[in-house]
This record gives C-alpha cells, structure tokens and sequence, in this order.
C-alpha cells in the first residue's frame, strides 16, 4: 500500500491516519475519531436502537481501538474496517449487558410476585456479596472473571477476545477465584475451606 500524503489545505489521507494511529501518535486519534465516528455510530445506533448507548458504545470503542492499537497493522487492512470490527465487538458487549438487565429484572419481579421462599434469602443474598465483590477486583481479572462466568466463554475465547495470552487468562481466573473465596469467608465469617 503505497503512502499517501495530503495537500496543506485537506484533511489527511486514510492511509495517513492509519499510519500514525498504529504508531500512536494522538492527532491521528482525533484524525480517525473525525473520519470513522458516524460510521461508527450508524453501526452502534442500528444495532442497538437508541441513541444514548449508540453514543457511549461509540466513545468506547475509539477508547478500545485506542488502547488496544497495537494489534493494528494498517499494512494488512483498513482503520476503517477494523475500527468497525471493535464496533462489533462494543455492540454485543452492549447487548449481553442489555440481556443480562432484562433476564435479572424478570427474576426479580417473578420472586416479588412468588415471594421468597425460606431458603431463597440465604442464596438471593450470596448472589449480591459475590456480584459485590466481584466488582471491587481490578482489571483485567473482573472483566475475565465476568466473561467465563457470566457470559459462559471459554479461556481460549476470553484470551482472544481481550488479546491476552492463554496462559494469562487462566491465572487471572484462579488468582480471582481464591480472592473470592478469601473474601466471602471474612464477609460470611465461615472458616470452613
């Protein structure tokens, strides 16, 4: 692919942005940001519906394209296309979260309705201590916590989708799980193993 250069009065080339995009210069950020954002939020706004997650979903994206530049390659492909590829990613992200609001109203409102029964309490209030404390680990362990248990993806998916080594995943898993545990005995104040 041959390097196109802009006149002094344009914008810069495609090729141009992409380049210093992969060699992370921030201009290039702004110059892409510029360029791909509508596509980006058409993609985001059509899929999801509404305008507010389009915008957020849009802002995340260019934030994980950002950070995750060094995966791009503008000899191979397009920034375009590849920013649409993150899109993708952001969108179905969005939508799990939407899901997962939706399925956890439904058993809310069903155990409203239902009441709880003896024996319900104790789990209902484990689900709440463990969605707490998950949300206190840092990250990247919370997110790979929440993808292998609460979206069922498997260790080569995860490790994939976050471009993380394999065996990188896997001790985050473990390291997060004995970190549960050790919390859950002091917040339960079982000792037992």
């Amino acid at each position: 692919m041959p390097f196109v250069t802009t006149t002094e009065s344009g914008p810069p080339a495609p090729a141009e942005i992409a380049k210093g995009f992969a060699d992370g210069r921030e201009d290039s950020l702004a110059d892409a940001y510029r360029r791909w954002s509508k596509l980006v939020f058409t993609l985001c706004l059509r899929a999801l519906g509404d305008r507010g997650d389009a915008e957020d979903v849009t802002q995340q994206v260019f934030v994980s394209a950002w950070r995750g530049r060094g995966s791009f390659d503008p000899g191979t492909g397009e920034l375009g296309a590849w920013l649409a590829g993150v899109a993708r990613h952001r969108i179905a992200d969005r939508l799990a979260e939407r899901y997962r609001a939706q399925r956890d109203q439904a058993a809310a409102a069903t155990l409203a309705e239902q009441g709880v029964a003896p024996g319900h309490d104790e789990l209902l209030v484990d689900r709440v201590v463990i969605a707490d404390e998950l949300d206190r680990i840092e990250e990247p362990r919370r997110t790979i916590l929440r993808l292998a248990f609460y979206e069922d993806q498997t260790y080569p998916q995860i490790a994939d989708r976050l471009d993380l080594p394999l065996g990188t995943v896997k001790s985050h898993v473990r390291r997060g799980l004995l970190h549960l545990r050790d919390r859950l005995k002091e917040v339960t104040g079982d000792d037992a193993s």
